[in-house]
């Protein structure tokens, strides 16, 4: 049977708790499917008047990781991080930034290594995966900026067991970040010595 939608905030922390669990277990990355499959789950409507922000559920995240991944999480996390940076020694001429969930630590078993990449012509990196040997798969990304849609080309390849998606900018867009999906502002972007600060602390 189902229940009627509610305000109650120990509801919205339960379809915050689920989503976790769907996003780290399932590897769901869309926040709003992992809300839908949560509130299907629960058997209550879809209503925003109990839907947690995106903010509260990666807030569950990262509570679920330590609860119930802390003996593998962090090791994963690392290993991750490293790849990121050997991904980043090689497109070094392209400024790259590490962005997502392997930088912010929410980073799980079905994650990507993501990254962003600054060039005037976008073949360019075409060209440097081709004089690499990397194959690689052309998607895009986008983002809602200003008020519309942005679309920006995306790389896709594997190293190791590990998918890498470059999503290439302008050179000028260094300068600013799209939204991040968890609250909206500019996205987080580490770069080559930020990335390896934080494996360095992880070490010590």
């Amino acid at each position: 049977m189902r229940r009627k939608g509610s305000s109650d905030p120990q509801l919205r922390q339960q379809v915050a708790a689920i989503c976790a669990r769907l996003m780290v277990q399932e590897g769901v990355k869309d926040f709003q499917m992992a809300k839908k499959k949560a509130t299907a789950e629960l058997g209550v409507s879809n209503s925003k008047s109990h839907l947690p922000s995106n903010a509260e559920i990666e807030a569950e995240v990262m509570l679920y990781q330590r609860l119930f991944q802390a003996d593998n999480q962090p090791q994963h996390l690392q290993y991750l991080r490293e790849t990121a940076i050997k991904a980043m020694r090689l497109f070094k001429d392209f400024q790259p930034r590490l962005v997502g969930n392997v930088l912010a630590g929410t980073a799980t078993q079905h994650s990507e290594i993501m990254l962003h990449l600054f060039t005037h012509a976008p073949e360019d990196i075409d060209m440097f995966l081709m004089q690499q040997g990397i194959p690689y798969e052309l998607t895009d990304k986008r983002f809602r900026v200003e008020q519309q849609t942005m679309s920006f080309p995306c790389y896709q390849f594997m190293a190791g067991d590990e998918q890498v998606t470059l999503v290439i900018f302008d050179v000028d867009d260094i300068r600013w970040s799209p939204p991040s999906p968890v609250d909206g502002k500019p996205m987080q972007r580490a770069d080559m010595k930020a990335v390896e600060k934080l494996i360095s602390e992880t070490d010590a």
